[in-house]
């Protein structure tokens, strides 16, 4: 038995989780965790929240609130949307406990000693009005490669770029709004640079997928710098030498060690050596966007330790959304439990596998994920295990018959079930994960293909053990299938394995003895209908008619916001989110569609006055015609409320 240590990358407390973190990292490292177990391996399957860094900082200070309570929040929506998901982790810590402060001191204290952190003066911008340094997204400027206004001091989201504040033009502090100056700080640094070969040696020597590799080789062929280690702020782990008052480790300087600090949480309660586990390999599931830091700062902090360096790094490619890059500021995106609330995790855990390779950037439609579990996961293995399971009760007394007298075709069958389980797992160590999804889904279509071959409803009549040798091959297949889907569709896997009144066990092929009782056959998957979907394009279609990507004080002197006063109001045919809406603006009376049902009932709104939108571009939501928006709050649906402001008055 192997030990093996796998690891998500940390999701960043700033906000719940979405699609994207779904596909890219914690669904593949989640199907490869069951996997290892099922084989027999002993996993520690760790994740933690990373709860340090300026843009938690910043929200905070924003919302008049202390880091901790926004980290806390994040961290309890994040940890619930990955248990909702089935994701099975051994330990889900934060990097805000006790223990991860301790470990990520005695790292820093060291290297320190071993000569790899060095101090150094460097340039950095100071708000004279707030009497402080101004890390990274403390600042907003002007980006100096593409012009775009409001690149923070780490990026530029108009073009991409990796940002220093130092290259900003026309920087503001992002808390006062006040033109900073350039002063001197004195910084710790890590010797990066000094690790140049080592690395190479150690990439190119790897099993590393392509997109891993060649992205970290590139980096390497420019030259590794020395990177520093600390920030002039509070809200991080503090930097554990004298004389250093407000500052902390750089959040890259103590982040990754979140994996070591929730492995040894989990050690202290179980009493199991966690160092075990990472000696004999770990395996990292990250997002692109975080390669480098994992395939070159991160093993060059280990070799500075004397750390064992990384067995493997899996990285996902991004995931778009209706052909457009996702984005959370914008509300482009599809969060989690949003998508829960209206679909089962299995469905999601399916798509997201299935859509493409992990090493391909891909997209999410909500056509295509209604076409795929339609026809794939209802038509296809739905249909067979319904088939089976009803013909069994049905003809058999819902038992799994005796088979007799094999012909080839179902010797060859036989065969497909038995090396099924050596195949898919296969593929699943090669981190093939939609391959061997796929390969699951096509068997179950070659079990339909022989179950119409064999035409067991003819065959029952004609001859009985024709009939009983088919569905005894059936139920032998949807046994196997329950187990082959347990890395991929947990909940499903236990629902078929309950139908048949059997339970998991080991990875590889399973015997069935025939007497077994199969229970009443239900519907594993049920069709998603049309107007489920149509209401999803429509929320984004609402989205993507209120985004703007800037705006300046002649586009918002163009907007005509104004009281108006609900008229009517009255529920939409087929959506559980949207009213349609009569409203009077003082000129006139519009008619707008708004999500609103879900937070206020018609009778609420009848007679309401509310802030409207009202020179908004008409759009058909849910083949209703919009011409304005009522305004109100992000998720809390709270209308926005003119109080006593006359019906008509522009809002300015």
């Amino acid at each position: 038995m192997s030990k093996v240590f796998i690891t998500c990358a940390l999701p960043y407390a700033n906000g719940p989780t979405h699609l994207g973190h779904l596909r890219s990292t914690y669904i593949p490292a989640d199907i490869y965790a069951r996997y290892r177990r099922l084989r027999g391996d002993d996993v520690l399957f760790v994740c933690a929240t990373d709860e340090h860094g300026t843009p938690i900082a910043v929200k905070a200070e924003k919302e008049g609130k202390k880091p901790i309570e926004i980290a806390t929040r994040y961290h309890e929506m994040i940890r619930r949307d990955l248990e909702d998901c089935d994701i099975s982790f051994d330990n889900f810590s934060r990097t805000t406990s006790r223990t991860h402060y301790e470990i990520a001191q005695n790292f820093f204290l060291k290297l320190y000693e071993r000569g790899f952190i060095y101090e150094k003066d460097i340039k950095q911008l100071y708000c004279g009005e707030c009497e402080r340094f101004l890390p990274d997204r403390y600042v907003e400027g002007k980006c100096p490669y593409c012009g775009a206004e409001g690149a923070r001091g780490d990026h530029c989201e108009a073009c991409g770029r990796h940002l220093e504040p130092l290259q900003l033009e026309e920087p503001l502090c992002m808390v006062c709004g006040s033109s900073p100056e350039v002063r001197k700080s004195r910084h710790y640094f890590f010797r990066l640079s000094s690790f140049q070969d080592d690395i190479r040696e150690w990439i190119e020597g790897s099993d590393m997928p392509s997109n891993v590799k060649n992205y970290a080789l590139q980096w390497l062929r420019e030259g590794l710098r020395d990177w520093i280690l600390t920030r002039d702020m509070d809200w991080g782990v503090p930097v554990p030498l004298e004389g250093n008052d407000g500052k902390i480790i750089y959040v890259w300087g103590e982040a990754f060690l979140g994996y070591i600090s929730s492995a040894v949480e989990w050690s202290r309660r179980t009493g199991k050596p966690w160092r075990e586990y990472w000696d004999d390999g770990a395996i990292h599931f990250i997002g692109k966007d975080i390669i480098y830091h994992h395939s070159i700062f991160w093993p060059a902090l280990l070799m500075a330790y004397g750390c064992r360096t990384p067995e493997n790094i899996i990285a996902g490619e991004y995931l778009s959304l209706e052909g457009s890059k996702m984005s959370t500021s914008k509300n482009w995106v599809v969060w989690t439990s949003e998508f829960l609330e209206k679909f089962h995790k299995d469905l999601l855990r399916y798509y997201l596998t299935v859509n493409a390779p992990l090493t391909r950037d891909t997209d999410f439609s909500w056509d295509d994920f209604q076409r795929r579990v339609n026809d794939e996961l209802a038509d296809v293995l739905g249909n067979f295990l319904h088939r089976t399971f009803s013909f069994t009760g049905r003809f058999f007394d819902g038992k799994v018959p005796e088979p007799s007298g094999y012909t080839e075709d179902d010797l060859e069958f036989l065969d497909s079930i038995r090396d099924a389980h050596e195949s898919v797992g296969k593929l699943i160590d090669e981190f093939r994960f939609r391959d061997a999804l796929m390969f699951i889904i096509k068997l179950a279509k070659k079990g339909n293909k022989y179950f119409n071959d064999q035409e067991p409803w003819k065959a029952v009549k004609e001859s009985p053990e024709r009939a009983a040798t088919c569905l005894y091959l059936c139920n032998l297949l949807a046994a196997n299938l329950g187990r082959l889907l347990e890395p991929f569709m947990p909940s499903s896997s236990g629902r078929i394995l309950e139908t048949m009144n059997l339970s998991g066990g080991p990875w590889g092929f399973h015997e069935l003895e025939p007497g077994q009782v199969i229970g009443r056959a239900k519907p594993l998957f049920s069709k998603i209908p049309d107007e489920a979907i149509e209401e999803e394009k429509s929320k984004l279609e609402a989205e993507d008619e209120a985004m703007s990507e800037e705006v300046t004080i002649d586009d918002f002197a163009r907007m005509d916001i104004r009281v108006g006063m609900v008229m009517s109001a009255e529920k939409i045919e087929g959506s559980d989110k949207l009213l349609k809406l009569i409203i009077d603006t003082g000129d006139g009376e519009i008619q707008v569609v708004a999500g609103l049902a879900e937070k206020y009932s018609p009778e609420e709104l009848e007679g309401r006055k509310v802030t409207v939108l009202v020179n908004l571009k008409p759009a058909r939501l849910f083949g209703v015609k919009s011409e304005g928006m009522v305004l109100a709050t992000g998720k809390t649906l709270n209308i926005l409320d003119p109080r006593d402001a006359e019906v008509g008055e522009r809002i300015m």
